[in-house]
C-alpha cells in the first residue's frame, strides 16, 4: 500500500484530526501544516515542490474568492449596521410571520443560487439570517440549514450553474430536460435538508449570536428595536443584493446565448463577474451605511477596515482549505477510490451517486466532483435504464455527500456564520449529507416512475 493514493488521504485526515480537533490551533494554521502532511506523504509531488505546489492552489483560490470575500465583507457589515438586513427582514416577516421566517429564506436561497454561486448568495444572505436571529431570538440552526440547503440544491443541480452545466454537456443531456428534472429534485432535497433536519437540529442546537464580517450582536440587537421609519427604505435595502445576482445573472445567460467576442458579451462579462459584481454592491451598500451613521470620514474608513480585517481571516481560512483539497486532488484520492466502486458492479446510478460522494469527502470541491463523476460515468451511461440526465442527478446529489475541513466553503460558512467548527459540522456539514441521502431516494425513485427513455 506504499504508493497507494489513501496513504496520503489518512495521513491528511489524522493531521486534521490533531491540529484542529485535539491540539485546537487557529484554523489556518492547522490547515496549512495538514497540507504540509498531505504534500510529504504524495508520491506525485517531489519533497522539493511542496511548498510551491502548496502556494500555487492556495494563490487559486485567492485569485478566484479574495476580492469577493473582501467586498462581501463590506456588503455585509454595512447592510447589518446601516439597519438594511433588519428592513428586509421585518418586510419577510410581514409576509411568513415568525412562525414561516425560514420558508422566505429558503426560498430566496433557492432561487438566487442558480445564477450565483453558492458562496456568493451565503455571503448576501447571512447577514439577512443573522438579523432575523437578532429580532426573533430563536431558529438560529434552522436558518443556517435554510440557507445552505437552497443554495447548496440549485448550485450543484440546475444549470447554468457551471457545474451542473458541464454535466449536462459531459452525460448528453438535453439542458432543457436538465433543468427541468433538475429544479424538481432540488425541490424535494433542499426541503428535507433546510426544514426537516433544520427543526430538527433546531430543537437540539443552541448557538449564540457572535460577532462576525465586522458586526457585533449588540449592532443587531439595538437595530432589531429601531422604529421602522428609522431603517433604510426597502429599494435602498434589497439594492446591494439585488444589484450583484442581476448582474451575475444576466452574464449567464448572456454566455448562453451569445456569441462570444461581441461588444454586449463582454460588457456582462466584466460586469458580470463576481469580482465587479460585488464591488459595485460593497459601493452602494457602504453609500447607505455612511448616509445613515453618524461616523466621520475617519471613523466611516475605520469600520470598512475592521470589515476588511474579518474578511482577510476568511480568506486566509478558505485559501489554506482550498490548498488542501488541491493537494488530496493531486495524489489522485478522488479516482483510486471512484475506479474501485465502478469496477464493484454496483447498479450504475448508485455507483455514480457513490463516486460524486467519494471524491467530494476526499478532496473537498462539490464542483470537481461533478465534473469528475460525470467523466467518469459518461461511458457507462448508455446501459442506463432510464434518461441519462438521471445519472446526471445521481452524481449531483452524491457530490454533496459530506463538507469537511477540506472543503473551502465549509470555513466560509463557519466564518461568515459566526459558527464554531462543531456547529458547523452540526449544521452545514450535516445538511449536506441529508440532501446527498434525500436526493439518492428521489433519483431512484423518479428514474423508476418517470425512466423518460
Amino acid at each position: 500500500m506504499g504508493s497507494s493514493p489513501l496513504v496520503p488521504f489518512l495521513f491528511g485526515l489524522v493531521a486534521v484530526v490533531v491540529f484542529l480537533v485535539v491540539l485546537r490551533l487557529p484554523a489556518f494554521l492547522g490547515l496549512t501544516l495538514a497540507t504540509i502532511v498531505v504534500g510529504l506523504s504524495t508520491p506525485e509531488v517531489s519533497f522539493a515542490n511542496v511548498p510551491p505546489e502548496m502556494a500555487t492552489a492556495f494563490g487559486d483560490v485567492m485569485e478566484a474568492i479574495g476580492i469577493p470575500i473582501l467586498m462581501a465583507a463590506i456588503i455585509g457589515k454595512s447592510l447589518m449596521d446601516s439597519g438594511a438586513a433588519e428592513r428586509i427582514v421585518r418586510t419577510f416577516l410581514a409576509q411568513t410571520g415568525d412562525e414561516r421566517s425560514e420558508v422566505a429564506l429558503l426560498g430566496s436561497s433557492y432561487v438566487l443560487s442558480i445564477p450565483v454561486f453558492v458562496d456568493n448568495v451565503f455571503y448576501l444572505l447571512a447577514p439577512l439570517g443573522r438579523s432575523m436571529y437578532a429580532r426573533t431570538g430563536t431558529k438560529y440552526p434552522l436558518y443556517v440549514a435554510v440557507l445552505s440547503a437552497g443554495a447548496l440544491a440549485t448550485h450543484m443541480l440546475v444549470p447554468p450553474t457551471p457545474g451542473p452545466l458541464a454535466m449536462a454537456d459531459t452525460l448528453n443531456v438535453d439542458l432543457g430536460i436538465a433543468m427541468l428534472v433538475g429544479a424538481l429534485v432540488a425541490l424535494p432535497v433542499s426541503m428535507t435538508a433546510g426544514l426537516v433536519y433544520g427543526r430538527w437540529i433546531d430543537q437540539r442546537l443552541t448557538i449564540p449570536l457572535r460577532e462576525a464580517m465586522g458586526s457585533t450582536a449588540e449592532v443587531l440587537e439595538a437595530n432589531a428595536s429601531t422604529s421602522l421609519n428609522k431603517l433604510p427604505g426597502l429599494g435602498e435595502a434589497l439594492l446591494p443584493i439585488a444589484l450583484p445576482v442581476a448582474l451575475i445573472g444576466t452574464n449567464t445567460v448572456m454566455d448562453a446565448v451569445s456569441s462570444n467576442g461581441s461588444a454586449l458579451a463582454s460588457a456582462t462579462d466584466f460586469l458580470g463577474s463576481p469580482t465587479i459584481a460585488l464591488t459595485l454592491a460593497a459601493l452602494v451598500a457602504a453609500a447607505t451605511f455612511y448616509r445613515t451613521s453618524d461616523l466621520n470620514a475617519s471613523a466611516f474608513g475605520e469600520a470598512l477596515t475592521d470589515a476588511l480585517k474579518s474578511g482577510g481571516n476568511i480568506i486566509a481560512i478558505t485559501a489554506a482549505g482550498g490548498a488542501f483539497g488541491a493537494l488530496l486532488r493531486t495524489a489522485g484520492v478522488g479516482e483510486y477510490i471512484a475506479n474501485a466502486l465502478t469496477a464493484a458492479g454496483i447498479p450504475l446510478l448508485i455507483t455514480g451517486w457513490l463516486i460524486g460522494g467519494v471524491i467530494r469527502i476526499a478532496q473537498g470541491s462539490g464542483t470537481v466532483a461533478v465534473l469528475t463523476g460525470a467523466s467518469m460515468m459518461a461511458p457507462l451511461t448508455p446501459g442506463l435504464d432510464a434518461h441519462p440526465v438521471y445519472m446526471m442527478m445521481a452524481v449531483g446529489t452524491g457530490a454533496l455527500l459530506f463538507s469537511w475541513y477540506n472543503d473551502s466553503g465549509f470555513w466560509i460558512v463557519n466564518e461568515v456564520a459566526g459558527l464554531t467548527q462543531e456547529e458547523t459540522l452540526k449544521t452545514w456539514s450535516a445538511v449536506n449529507t441529508v440532501m446527498a441521502v434525500t436526493g439518492l431516494l428521489v433519483v431512484l425513485l423518479l428514474s423508476t416512475l418517470l425512466p423518460l427513455a
